[in-house]
């Protein structure tokens, strides 16, 4: 069987074949993720401390939140 798409004769069988070449090739190039050059990576745990900053509202809030990140990176060590 064949289908006229734009003013040419189309067969079943290109049509089913292009359908599962955008399918597959669509999720192929999806799931290839970006280029790793695009995200800057910190270097050590220290800068990445350092490049988070704490928003807190007060600053007892402050210090709660630097012992509880201490603490749970203690837990982490053991």
């Amino acid at each position: 069987m064949t289908y006229t798409i734009l003013g040419r004769a189309v067969r079943n069988e290109h049509l089913a074949l292009g359908v599962l070449l955008t399918a597959f090739g669509g999720g192929y190039f999806a799931s290839r993720g970006g280029s790793s050059s695009s995200r800057p990576v910190p270097q050590s745990v220290q800068q990445a401390k350092a490049s988070v900053p704490v928003s807190a509202g007060s600053s007892e809030e402050e210090e709660f939140i630097k012992k509880f990140v201490e603490e749970a990176e203690k837990e982490n060590k053991h």
